[in-house]
């Protein structure tokens, strides 16, 4: 996995973090930024972003998601089941092909910026 994103499981809960601030995702959010000027993307707005993303693309995802946004990280996570755990690993897949197809994050910020609640 890329350095900006991890899972994790504890007695109860798993995990996806997503570090904003690490280099790759911290210049494509400078770019969003500049396509719109309410993509500031720090880790509230990146909550935004994602979702928004999953209610259009993967809307299973969101049931049992709970997430906790700083400024320079994001943090989601499931209550710990096997269902769960798979849907964690497939949000951090998603995360990572959204960052290393940056364009598609540029595109949807141009077309559909206004649709977004950011922060």
């Amino acid at each position: 996995m890329p350095d900006y994103v991890k899972t994790h499981k504890s007695d109860c809960l798993v995990y996806i973090w997503f570090y904003n601030e690490n280099d790759k995702p911290l210049s494509i959010g400078e770019k969003m930024y500049e396509i719109n000027e309410n993509a500031y993307m720090n880790g509230y707005n990146w909550d935004a972003f994602f979702h928004y993303y999953l209610t259009q693309n993967a809307p299973g995802l969101l049931e049992d998601l709970d997430t906790d946004p700083e400024a320079g990280s994001y943090a989601a996570f499931y209550p710990l089941t096997e269902e769960n755990e798979k849907k964690a690993e497939r949000f951090a897949e998603i995360i990572i092909s959204l960052i290393e197809n940056e364009e598609k994050l540029y595109q949807i910020v141009r077309e559909k910026g206004d649709d977004i609640e950011w922060d």
